[in-house]
């Protein structure tokens, strides 16, 4: 039987020490310009024994900037910064993704410079506010991007992923879950388009499809892996029948030779969905599943009985950086402290301890 402490190779040929993944998180503590810091450094470094670390969100453009103090990987100071953590976590003997999120329509601009808006496939406006460098703002209606647009956003993920490689990152995982841009072409609530890249499924999946070739041709398929969360309402997501659209996605990028795909649940209801594309893609699978209670060593019977390759872990590896050796102990657990997860310096970041 396979157990989440064995090793399991990528696509790359690369070989992870372990099935238990670090889950994308946003943070908030880049420094000025978008770049990573030496304390983003050890926040990772201090999170190597996980077979996988997946950065938390990294906007591949300017535009595409949905939060204060979160990092970019589109100029050469961003590039040279992440080299420093990538250098840092391979030293300790870790394998780090950048997780690529353009935020779309989830933004305002007063995060963004020279009077940019946030952009969507169309210009609908999400309900609710976010906090920004100003406080909390309502969102605002996004500029509906032109086909040129959506191509140049194409472009610029795979640019953004050619840093990532520069920067030294083992591969990129493209953010396609939780209400952000692909994901807003995803789903027909905010996905209003009449052309090739909205209305019917087989249109409202192609900018997913498009991002996830131009990433594969840029870097390699086996550096390329693709983040989705089915039917997730997260950020005004209105996607009724979620199913069968995302069937229709994986069947385009089956094949491909991917890395990964990571599936995130928002909830136990979607496991049928979860099982439907594990059978589906040929791929190792990385599963944020919808759990009773905290995600803990329970998660970990996912991988025995065959649901899920990995399986990632948030909340609990923010606040136990050693959380594979206590998840091999069934604990003991530290408790994360919601009011230092976003922003501020290294308390509840870096100051956890280990056992």
């Amino acid at each position: 039987m396979t157990s989440a402490f064995d090793p399991v190779r990528l696509a790359a040929g690369t070989t992870l020490s372990n099935r238990i993944a670090l889950a994308p998180m946003t943070r908030s503590r880049a420094g000025e310009g978008g770049v990573a810091t030496p304390l983003v450094a050890e926040y990772y470094t201090q999170r190597a024994s996980a077979g996988l670390i997946i950065s938390e969100g990294v906007q591949p453009s300017v535009v595409g900037q949905g939060y204060p103090f979160t990092p970019g990987l589109h100029s050469a100071e961003q590039v040279a910064a992440w080299r420093e953590v990538t250098d840092s976590v391979h030293a300790a003997g870790g394998r780090i993704f950048a997780q690529l999120m353009h935020s779309g329509r989830i933004g305002h601009p007063s995060l963004l410079p020279d009077g940019l808006v946030p952009v969507a496939p169309s210009a609908v406006r999400p309900a609710g506010q976010l906090f920004t460098g100003e406080g909390m703002k309502d969102f605002t209606t996004p500029h509906e991007l032109t086909g040129d647009e959506v191509r140049a956003t194409i472009a610029d993920y795979a640019e953004a992923a050619r840093n990532a490689i520069e920067a030294g990152f083992d591969g990129v995982e493209l953010h396609g879950a939780n209400g952000y841009l692909i994901h807003q072409f995803l789903a027909p609530g905010s996905n209003l388009r009449t052309d090739e890249w909205g209305g019917p499924a087989e249109n409202r999946i192609r900018f997913a499809v498009e991002v996830v070739k131009a990433v594969a041709a840029a870097i390699g398929a086996e550096r390329t892996a693709l983040r989705i969360s089915p039917g997730n309402p997260y950020n005004d997501i209105s996607e009724p029948d979620a199913q069968p659209v995302y069937e229709a996605l994986v069947k385009e990028i089956d094949g491909l030779g991917l890395a990964y795909l990571h599936v995130l649940e928002y909830g136990p209801e979607v496991r049928e969905t979860t099982l439907a594309l594990r059978k589906q893609f040929s791929g190792l699978l990385v599963l944020n599943p919808a759990t009773e209670g905290p995600t803990d060593h329970r998660a970990l019977a996912l991988v025995e009985d065959g649901t899920a390759d990995l399986v990632a872990f948030g909340a609990l590896f923010l606040a136990n950086p050693d959380l594979p050796d206590r998840l091999r102990t069934e604990g003991p657990y530290n408790t994360p402290d919601p009011s230092t997860f976003f922003g501020g310096d290294a308390r509840g970041y870096t100051d956890y301890p280990t056992r």
